[in-house]
């Protein structure tokens, strides 16, 4: 506290330096809570700094607030006077704050546990307990009225630490020891530790700085598992380790060399085979190695070409493979496993087809499972191996989202699927292959007097300037919204790397519905709501097109009476925030709030830096600003670079010290400048989580402190009270 203080302090004393005004004319935060005046904002210092490129000049007065080390004490000094400023200036909305946060923690089942699902003799599954923040994982031997035995408790773990979360976890095949990956400081650098289950004692093994995931050989003494380069925190070598030894010791078995590739590692469901996967934005592949030769090297499964992507799985001795060789919207092929590596040899499974988007597939002994998109709807859909007919799952809602769940056993007569609609909570069925006959075995209980039949859900389409129809996710109370355009809505938008958000449920949700608040889903190119050429037509350049959909729905709903002129909050965060910063310096005046969460805003500088972590794998999404075309487009987009002298809504800006995905700086920097540059009386909160990184804080309860925050920033524009 005390060292807080003392930041404070320097950080106000150079703020009236940098201003070269009077202690009257700017008042650090702490001074106004003393006269009990409105506060005035931490003004940053300036100290012009030239970035060049291209022969083109810019000009950054707030580089200075970028720390890697993150320990610059005029940096976190003015990170405090945000903080500070923000809790006074929303000081009147404290209780209210902590009344939305019982709300929403209070419709949580406090004692709760997942669906079992049964792999190698066990059943498995995690649960919370009471008030805690972290889940336990548990197994139970043979049947589920076997005695309990717990693997990890999160809980105990998090024990001192500000963050913590657990990345994964997986058992040896042979059940007897545990190996599980945690973080303690939200940079997602995760460290591997090992759990002998038959005595409960740690085993001394520990692997440093990995991706966290890990992959046990049948051996069940060889693991593989990814070390991450500790600047740019791309997870690049695949290491082999040995139980017992030291991680010095380990094994380099891959190492990419293009940074623009993610690596992951796995498994196939069978179990035969650990494959080293290679994801590019345009292009993929996997290297395979048999699980019962550790020792081998990894063999290429097919060559990684250019606007070639592939994912694979296995089924006795054939590989089965989705693929967009010659199809955009993807097919299934196949062939045998000694003719992979030649994808003329490949057959086709399930066809291309021009409208309809194939986004997964399962394989089981006698059937198929392919999860479908078609004009945007999901369905899945089961084909019969023996019988040659297929047939899709029923259900009941007209918009919802379904997915294929984990299924670890290839020769179940059932599969397990997760729904969810915007009205209905998150489910997990059951469905027999034969029959498509469903069991619903858990539906996620809400507390309170939630009923579903109170809301109602629609799925629109909103033309956008060039003439392309935007799905919009819709849900609304019944009895309290009035589509007579006085409505307040609530708009959420991501659009980016072809990520989807599907209309699916959530209980917080409820906080804004049950006060008659409408909320949509922007369904914007840059994702895949519509298939892959929706996702083509959002990145590189025609990155403009997901900034003007939103905009374009933002005024048809309204056009439409959906939502008033002057009450339309909007959302996004990281891309998301992206997007937030984008619309506000385009069509500030369509909205009165807006929340951007760790919003991706200097784009141009972060993607010249290719010391940033993350940066060289997105030029195929935003495009390489080394290139003076893709710097000019960017720089015409670019939030950071494009704040003018405007009014501007009112804007809620959260960031994490630690995030390793969008760093603090961007939107330290992108408020600092829109405090110098808009002509607006209308608030701008900087809120930075001093513990956390890119998803906030962790915890199953206090995440919803950050949304009962920004719900209650929204609440206060529109004059809804506790």
């Amino acid at each position: 506290m005390q060292l807080n203080l003392l930041l404070l302090l320097v950080s106000s004393i150079l703020l009236l330096s940098a201003c070269g005004e009077s202690e009257e004319a700017v008042l650090s935060p702490a001074a106004n809570s003393m006269t009990n005046a409105i506060p005035f904002p931490p003004v940053a210092k300036k100290i012009p700094y030239e970035l060049e490129a291209h022969g083109d000049v810019r000009i950054d007065d707030y580089y200075w607030l970028r720390d890697d080390e993150r320990v610059n004490p005029e940096m976190l000094a003015h990170l405090e006077a945000e903080n500070q400023y923000k809790t006074e200036l929303l000081a009147h909305t404290e209780q209210f704050q902590e009344q939305l946060f019982d709300e929403l923690v209070g419709r949580i089942k406090q004692d709760d546990s997942s669906v079992p699902y049964r792999l190698r003799g066990y059943w498995y599954y995690r649960k919370f307990s009471g008030e805690s923040e972290y889940p336990i994982y548990a197994r139970k031997r043979g049947t589920l009225d076997a005695e309990e035995e717990i693997l990890i408790d999160a809980n105990q773990l998090a024990e001192g630490h500000d963050y913590f979360a657990v990345g994964s976890y997986a058992v040896s095949t042979d059940n007897s020891i545990l190996g599980y990956s945690s973080d303690t400081v939200s940079r997602r650098l995760y460290t591997i530790q090992f759990k002998d289950l038959n005595t409960g004692e740690m085993l001394t093994d520990k692997l440093i700085d990995t991706s966290g995931s890990l992959v046990w050989a049948n051996d069940n003494k060889t693991i593989f598992y990814i070390k991450k380069d500790l600047q740019t925190l791309l997870g690049y070598q695949v290491y082999r380790h040995q139980l017992g030894t030291d991680q010095s010791d380990d094994a380099l078995v891959y190492e990419e060399t293009d940074n623009t590739f993610y690596t992951s590692i796995g498994k196939t469901r069978d179990q035969s085979l650990i494959y080293i996967y290679h994801d590019h934005t345009i292009k993929s592949g996997a290297h395979i190695l048999d699980a019962n030769t550790p020792t081998a090297e990894f063999q290429l499964l097919h060559p990684i070409e250019d606007h070639h992507e592939y994912s694979f799985e296995k089924l006795g001795d054939e590989f089965y493979i989705r693929t967009n060789w010659n199809a955009t919207n993807f097919r299934l092929m196949k062939t045998s496993i000694a003719e992979a590596s030649d994808k003329n040899n490949w057959v086709d499974v399930i066809p291309h087809r021009e409208a309809v988007f194939l986004t997964d597939f399962e394989l089981f002994e006698n059937h198929l499972v392919l999860r479908e998109k078609e004009a945007g709807a999901v369905r899945i859909r089961v084909v019969s191996w023996q019988q040659d007919s297929d047939y899709f799952l029923n259900f009941d809602d007209a918009v919802f989202s379904a997915s294929i769940a984990y299924n670890p056993q290839i020769d179940s007569d059932k599969v397990r699927v997760n729904y969810s609609s915007l009205t209905t909570p998150n489910s997990v069925y059951d469905f027999t292959l034969d029959l498509g006959e469903k069991e619903l075995l858990k539906q996620d209980e809400v507390i309170g007097d939630f009923n579903p039949s109170n809301y109602a859900s629609e799925r629109i389409f909103i033309t956008a300037r060039d003439g392309e129809s935007i799905p919009v996710s819709l849900v609304y109370r019944k009895d309290t919204f009035v589509k007579d355009g006085t409505s307040a809505m609530y708009q959420y938008g991501y659009g980016s790397y072809g990520s989807t958000r599907e209309p699916s449920f959530s209980a917080s949700r409820l906080s804004l519905l049950d006060r008659g608040i409408i909320y949509a889903i922007a369904h914007i190119r840059g994702s895949q709501m519509m298939g892959r050429g929706w996702y083509e037509d959002g990145k590189l350049y025609n990155k403009i097109n997901t900034f003007t959909d939103f905009i374009d729905v933002t005024k048809g709903l309204v056009e439409q009476h959906y939502a008033a002129p002057d009450k339309v909050f909007a959302v996004g965060g990281s891309a998301g925030g992206l997007l937030m910063g984008a619309v506000v310096n385009m069509a500030p005046e369509l909205y009165l709030g807006v929340a951007a969460h760790v919003p991706f805003v200097d784009v141009v500088t972060t993607m010249l830096d290719a010391s940033i972590p993350l940066t060289t794998n997105e030029y195929d999404e935003w495009g390489n600003p080394n290139e003076p075309g893709y710097y000019e487009y960017m720089k015409s987009y670019s939030p950071y670079d494009n704040v003018t002298a405007q009014d501007y809504p009112n804007l809620l800006v959260t960031t994490g010290l630690y995030d390793s995905q969008v760093q603090y700086f961007e939107p330290a920097k992108w408020v600092a400048k829109l405090r110098e540059y808009k002509t607006d009386n209308n608030r701008l909160v900087l809120d930075i989580n001093m513990e956390a990184g890119h998803g906030g804080a962790s915890g199953r309860f206090r995440q919803y402190q950050e949304l009962a925050l920004e719900y209650a920033f929204f609440f206060d524009l529109i004059d809804i009270k506790e």
